[in-house]
């Protein structure tokens, strides 16, 4: 078994060749002798008798006590129902076993017929409508930043969403021109591909900035250093209600997360706060602070 295969059987190459390849003559060659060649004869030869018996279900009788009799016209009322109706009829006394999930909680929770097939423990899927994509973000950046730097009083929302190509520059002018404003409420650039530089910018604008008073920020490219940037300047805010930081590039770091929690705690501005803990222990604080919050803001109102 250790030998080589070249060293298991005597050396056949010193022969001298027959001839050039003719692969027509070999394959006839092999036909012929695979002809030639007697078949084994069979153990027990076939004769296409069939033996034994077929088998047969026997019928169960049912019992007298498990025996139902319905009124003559609950009777001809099933005789008449459709697969459909047997299906909604099944689901009502909880027979979910012999339907997938979906026909047993569209019978349950609809008022009329909605089963277009019959009981069936298949599972199919729904046909869903396609759903068109989001037109375009629409806005003119050159206006919305003229707007800005005028201090125009009819422009309250500042909406950037999805507009990914927008240069650090402009964004980094129209987080300066913000700082003078006294109009704008609401400032979002979600998914802009903005970084830390842009977030450097915003957090300058929220410590001058006292108008503002929802910022999102969401989906971007900001790093562990650029939100912690823009956490410490939210604490001397204290007119912004909502800041939304969750979806980045990375994520943050325990150290951000406790900030953001201590931010929570120590701003009582801010009621809405948007960011997907992963820790237990800043999330339990930040869910703490953000009813606080509430409650301050419920108990102003009253006043």
């Amino acid at each position: 078994m250790l030998l080589p295969a070249g060293l298991r059987q005597r050396d056949q190459t010193k022969k001298s060749p027959t001839g050039p390849l003719d692969r027509e003559a070999l394959l006839q060659y092999l036909e012929q002798q695979a002809l030639e060649v007697k078949e084994r004869d069979d153990l027990v030869p076939y004769t296409g008798e069939k033996k034994g018996k077929p088998y047969i279900q026997p019928k169960r009788e049912i019992p007298a006590q498990e025996q139902i009799t319905l009124e003559p016209e609950l009777e001809e009322a099933l005789a008449h129902a459709t697969d459909a109706e047997m299906c909604d009829i099944a689901a009502i006394l909880g027979m979910y076993t012999l339907m997938s999930n979906k026909q047993y909680y569209d019978a349950i929770c609809s008022g009329e017929i909605c089963n277009t097939e019959g009981i069936s423990s298949v599972v199919q899927p729904d046909k869903y409508k396609p759903v068109p994509d989001e037109p375009p973000n629409p806005t003119n950046i050159e206006e919305i930043l003229k707007s800005v730097r005028s201090n125009d009083k009819e422009l309250e929302e500042v909406n950037l969403n999805n507009i990914q190509d927008i240069p650090i520059p402009m964004l980094t002018e129209l987080c300066e021109a913000m700082k003078t404003n006294t109009h704008v409420r609401s400032f979002s650039l979600v998914a802009t591909r903005s970084g830390d530089p842009v977030a450097s910018a915003v957090a300058d604008m929220l410590r001058e900035n006292r108008s503002l008073q929802s910022l999102n920020i969401e989906s971007n490219f900001i790093s562990s250093t650029g939100l912690m940037a823009v956490l410490k300047a939210v604490r001397e805010n204290a007119i912004l209600t909502e800041l939304r930081v969750d979806n980045q590039r990375q994520w943050p770091g325990d150290a951000v997360e406790m900030e953001m929690a201590t931010v929570l705690e120590q701003c009582p501005s801010i009621v809405r706060f948007g960011y997907h803990f992963t820790q237990q222990g800043p999330r339990t604080r930040a869910a703490q602070a953000m009813t606080r919050n509430n409650e301050l803001r419920r108990q102003q109102k009253k006043r």
